[in-house]
């Protein structure tokens, strides 16, 4: 390394010492950097509500997620706080060494122009295994590098709060809840009114009670027919046994002779003859007037034998009980029947009435159930919209107070010490110098294609070496530049290049 060293010592020295006089150089000019540092604490102190219509909006976790402070940290360097950064802090109107020689341009451009800068040069980190969140911040200006962080605190904080607790949450609940307040009144006004048309009787009730009714006067009006159904086939008995029943029964017979005729009849014959012997005396017996009256008499006794032979029958008769029984019984059945279809059409009636009566309170029933479900609803909006404005009024009175989930855990500070030492850029330019220096003599040295040595010709060709013309004398160069020496006060040999040797 040595030899390389002593056989390129020209441009060895001459880039070391150009590099070291510009780290000097650069050491003298360059400004001092100062660097000052704020922390904020990301954590779930305060228990925001959720903005939904649900009533339970759900319990946040404590663990402060890996999502929520990588959001934070984009949100730190969200560009419109770079922007109120850079404004608050005056950072576009700060001069640099280039603004001298070129135009600085619009107030517009020259704050894009800073808040890029600004971004570049914050350094936003979330500290390991922890919710802390680090920025750090460096200027050649102590003071400003303060100024820059303090207003990021406090503009940060600012956004913070309007991102996760945007303005009007308060209002608008409080709207919401009046509204609700009014809607809760009118179905309230509206069940009121529609219970005032029933007499204040629940239509479900009155509709049990009816359906109760309704069951009874079916099982009547069943009952009814029934008995009319029985009251009917009685008659049709009744009828088939009335006409095999007699109307009037015998109760006393005898036979006898017809007095009165048979007197009559003697009568005649005494006095047929009494002129027969009369006749007798004055004519003989076959004078036609005595014929006539033998022919009377034979007619008389005739008669007289014809009614001795046929007595006179005598029989005594009486209304048949069972028969009257019949017809009284028929006659109560009609009745029956004819009560029984009159009661059947009151309780058809009745019961059309019931059905009628039930089917319209049903009906009533289904719109008070809504109306009872709509004063259900409009509460339970009411007290939802009610605790939900007390939560966003809570918000408020936390966000006045600036009681956030997120905390400025370490104040910036006024650094008194550069982190750029100038010994440091020295040191480094040292170091930096050395490097390049060694790594120029062994880039000359495997870019050289000449032999040096005898030794080097029998290794790299595998051929004897006979004769070798010396370039070099005690480390002297003969002036040719092509010559090398070996440092150690001998001759050496120069030979021609590998590829003509």
């Amino acid at each position: 390394m040595l030899a390389i060293g002593f056989r390129h010592k020209r441009p060895v020295v001459i880039g070391f010492c150009a590099i070291v006089l510009g780290a000097i150089l650069a050491a003298i000019i360059l400004p001092a950097e100062y660097q000052t540092t704020t922390k904020f604490l990301v954590e779930h102190q305060r228990l925001d509500p959720v903005v939904s219509p649900d009533k339970d909006p759900g319990v946040m976790k404590a663990d402060v997620p890996e999502e929520e402070l990588n959001s934070e940290v984009e949100l730190l360097q969200d560009g419109d706080v770079m922007r109120q950064v850079v404004v608050a802090s005056g950072l576009q109107n700060r001069r640099t060494f280039w603004s001298y020689f070129v135009p600085r341009g619009t107030e517009q451009k020259r704050i894009a122009k800073a808040v890029e800068k600004l971004r570049k040069d914050l350094q936003v980190a979330v500290v390991h295994k922890s919710d802390l969140i680090s920025v750090t911040y460096t200027c050649s200006d102590p003071q400003l590098a303060l100024k820059v962080l303090k207003a990021l605190d406090e503009i940060y904080l600012e956004k913070n709060q309007l991102v996760h607790h945007p303005p009007g949450e308060f209002q608008f609940f409080q709207q919401q809840t009046e509204a609700y307040k009014q809607n809760l009144a009118q179905a309230e006004d509206e069940l009121k009114q529609f219970s005032k048309e029933d007499g204040g009787v629940s239509p479900l009730l009155a509709r049990d009670i009816t359906l109760q009714k309704l069951a009874d006067f079916t099982a009547t009006l069943q009952q009814v027919y029934a008995d009319i159904a029985s009251t009917e086939q009685r008659i049709q008995a009744l009828q088939q046994q009335s006409g095999m029943t007699p109307e009037r029964l015998t109760t006393q017979m005898r036979a006898v002779d017809d007095a009165q005729v048979l007197q009559g009849l003697k009568t005649t014959l005494m006095t047929l003859e009494l002129k027969r012997t009369e006749l007798l005396t004055k004519y003989q017996p076959t004078y036609p007037l005595v014929t006539e009256v033998d022919r009377q008499l034979a007619e008389t006794k005739a008669q007289i034998t014809s009614e001795e032979a046929k007595p006179v029958r005598d029989e005594t008769t009486d209304r048949n009980p069972t028969y009257a029984w019949i017809n009284e019984e028929m006659a109560k059945a009609k009745s029956d029947l004819s009560g029984l279809q009159a009661r059947a059409a009151a309780v058809r009636a009745t019961v059309a009435q019931y059905q009628t009566k039930a089917h319209d309170l049903d009906q009533k029933n289904l719109v008070q159930q809504d109306l009872l479900r709509k004063v259900k609803t409009e509460e339970e909006n009411y007290l939802l919209y009610q605790r939900k404005r007390e939560d966003a009024r809570m918000t408020d009175a936390l966000d006045r107070t600036r009681i956030l989930n997120v905390s400025v855990a370490e104040e910036p500070s006024l650094p008194a010490v550069p982190t750029n030492s100038p010994w440091t850029v020295v040191l480094l330019g040292t170091v930096l110098a050395m490097s390049v220096s060694v790594g120029t003599a062994l880039t000359l040295e495997y870019t050289d294609a000449s032999f040096r040595t005898p030794s080097e010709v029998m290794s790299e060709l595998n051929i004897p070496v006979l004769a070798a013309v010396p370039t070099k004398m005690n480390g002297h160069s003969n002036g040719n530049g092509n010559g090398n020496g070996n440092g150690n006060g001998t001759t050496e040999l120069n030979l021609q290049p590998k590829a003509s040797a």
